[in-house]
């Protein structure tokens, strides 16, 4: 089988139409034509999984979040991500990153988030203007149509913030949460946007949303948050994304039976929590 085979499957599985213009996603690092037999997914290329992948003679690296995300000048092992481009180039492994397509395909991350949760009806939080404008193919018209960032829906019924925390916590396996609001308030549709994404706060508002979940947000977009009377849910980047690799890990092992497929066990969460 050769890579190609597999950029094609996960192009049309998360349409690269889908990612957002400051993204950077594809085929990275390697040839199309390289033989493989063994993928490892990951939620980021660290030094400690690149060098998971060599051990275990990987031929391809599926990775959330890309590297070469900034404009690069030199490629040299002065520096830490110089050295493991170098040392997977050198291994013939490529990289291969979905992202912002990936968060936001028909069985994405946030589709995912939002079913874990039990939400009904679910929608985008985002629509493009022009959703199928730069698509190169029926097969991603298909896949786009009606799709966009984030989702939201409603819960089977209302709930309070403090059950919707506790709800939160079990569907991703995790001890603790920030969060903003009232635990007391409220709570029927849920919006949801994975990663950083509290940017999402005015669209879940728009939707009428009384709750956003995303992973991370900045001080001001809590305040913001207060002020617009809408909880913030906060369990971490790491927390709501790795599940996903984890997911992708098996969806593409299903896919490719004979290939062996496994996520990262190198991946940690760098945030620690006491």
């Amino acid at each position: 089988m050769k890579t190609g085979q597999i950029i094609a499957f996960l192009r049309e599985f998360a349409p690269p139409v889908l990612a957002e213009d400051w993204d950077n996603t594809g085929l990275l690092i390697g040839r199309e034509s390289s033989d493989i037999s063994r993928i490892l997914t990951c939620l980021t290329l660290t030094p400690d999984v690149a060098t998971e992948a060599i051990e275990s003679r990987v031929q391809l690296i599926v990775t959330h979040h890309p590297v070469l995300f900034r404009a690069v000048r030199q490629i040299v092992d002065s520096d830490s991500e110089g050295r493991m481009l170098l040392d997977l180039i050198e291994s013939g492994i490529g990289v291969y990153s979905p992202h912002t397509s990936y968060d936001s395909a028909r069985s994405g991350i946030n589709q995912q988030l939002a079913a874990a949760l039990g939400l009904q009806s679910i929608q985008p939080l985002r629509i493009p203007a022009e959703p199928v404008a730069d698509a190169t193919s029926d097969t991603e018209h298909a896949a786009i149509a009606g799709l966009g960032s984030g989702r939201f829906g409603d819960l089977a019924e209302d709930t309070s913030v403090a059950d919707l925390l506790e709800l939160t916590k079990a569907a991703l396996q995790i001890s603790n949460t920030q969060f903003v609001g009232d635990l007391t308030q409220r709570v029927n549709r849920v919006g949801i946007a994975c990663g950083a994404a509290a940017d999402f706060l005015r669209d879940a508002a728009e939707a009428g949303c009384q709750v956003l979940l995303t992973g991370e947000a900045r001080f001001h977009a809590c305040l913001e948050a207060r002020t617009r009377d809408i909880a913030l849910i906060l369990p971490g980047h790491y927390a709501t994304e790795r599940p996903a690799i984890e997911q992708l890990a098996k969806i593409l092992g299903e896919r490719f039976p004979e290939l062996q497929v496994f996520a990262s066990q190198a991946e940690t969460d760098p945030v620690r929590w006491t």
